[in-house]
């Protein structure tokens, strides 16, 4: 968005509102473009990892007549709606999680967008209030870009096949720590510093060092850093403490080490108590919706739920609005 210089003419004014309006509405399209070219490729993604199969070969193909899908009936959304939904050799019906995946990552790609853009408009137009930086804004919304197009994937797969793979999720977690890493690294000198002042001063030395007098803290940088490695920890430890207490209780294996992975990456991404959100969403999801199939006879104790699918609902809940959930929940104690 480029900013302009005020003036007090209406003819200034409306050229101004007019170019404001017009350059998110453009910024917001391409986003949304390519999070359909996005949704494409997961969709290959959602097919094949669960079977293990190559993502790269062999090329896009119809599953009942295995002909190979044309360029132009493999485009994102359009290829569908022209296509009535339907294979243009066999007339095998397409399903609907095709556009519906598309669509998710492309709105998905919207709301980065636009929260990169308001950020830079608020930074703008309201220079004295506390932002985030232009580059700390970017790696957020990039972070949550990233993490939205993996929790998507993973929603489906767990639901159609009760399987996370290890393709999605512990790459998930290297690419979300080193995310912070690359967010750490253009901290501010001195920015979320951790301050310890005790009553008496600490006299703290090394070789080859300076004495320090006074407080102990420390850096932003290292705070951020080993809080979100103790996080990515702290999570995967909460759900193998329920999966062995559950297998003490039960004698059978209740919770599969897919989920604490899941959970794992989501706490790499944002912090632990954004996962701990996720987990308690998730939890209370998959809960009513146990519920209702016990309701209605289709399924018993036994059965076996797609945790997965319900904590990557709240992962996307504490993606997009975990911060304000969090924020209201502490305002209550």
């Amino acid at each position: 968005m480029r900013l302009r210089v005020r003036s007090t003419s209406p003819s200034a004014e409306t050229a101004t509102y007019t170019h404001t309006m017009l350059s998110p509405l453009f910024f917001e399209l391409a986003a949304f473009i390519l999070g359909l070219l996005f949704g494409s490729f997961l969709n290959v993604c959602i097919s094949r990892l669960p079977e293990h199969r190559s993502i790269a070969k062999p090329r896009s193909h119809c599953p009942q007549c295995k002909n190979t899908i044309r360029w132009y009936d493999n485009i994102p959304l359009v290829s569908w709606v022209i296509l009535r939904a339907k294979c243009r050799e066999c007339g095998e019906k397409i399903s609907w999680r095709y556009p519906l995946v598309e669509l998710a990552v492309g709105f998905l790609f919207v709301e980065c967008a636009t929260q990169y853009a308001m950020d830079g408009f608020n930074r703008f137009y309201s220079p004295y209030l506390p932002h985030l930086d232009p580059t700390t804004s970017l790696i957020n919304d990039i972070a949550v870009a990233i993490l939205g197009f993996l929790l998507i994937g993973l929603l489906v797969m767990d639901w159609q096949t009760h399987i996370l793979p290890d393709a999605f999720t512990i790459p998930g977690i290297v690419v979300g720590f080193l995310l912070v890493c690359t967010q750490a690294i253009f901290l501010p000198l001195g920015a979320e510093d951790i301050h310890l002042t005790p009553r008496r001063n600490l006299r703290l030395s090394s070789p080859g060092s300076f004495a320090a007098h006074g407080n102990v803290f420390l850096t932003g940088t290292e705070r951020l850093v080993f809080g979100r490695l103790a996080a990515i920890v702290g999570a995967a430890l909460i759900l193998i403490l329920v999966r062995a207490l559950y297998k003490v209780i039960r004698h059978r294996e209740g919770l599969g080490l897919g989920d604490v992975k899941l959970l794992a990456m989501i706490a790499a991404f944002l912090g632990f108590w954004p996962a701990v959100l996720s987990l308690f969403l998730g939890t209370v999801i998959c809960g009513f919706y146990a519920a209702i199939l016990l309701a209605r006879r289709r399924a018993d104790l036994a059965t076996q739920l797609p945790l997965g699918t319900f904590l990557c609902i709240g992962g996307l809940v504490s993606a997009l609005a975990g911060e304000p959930l969090i924020a209201w929940y502490r305002s209550l104690l």
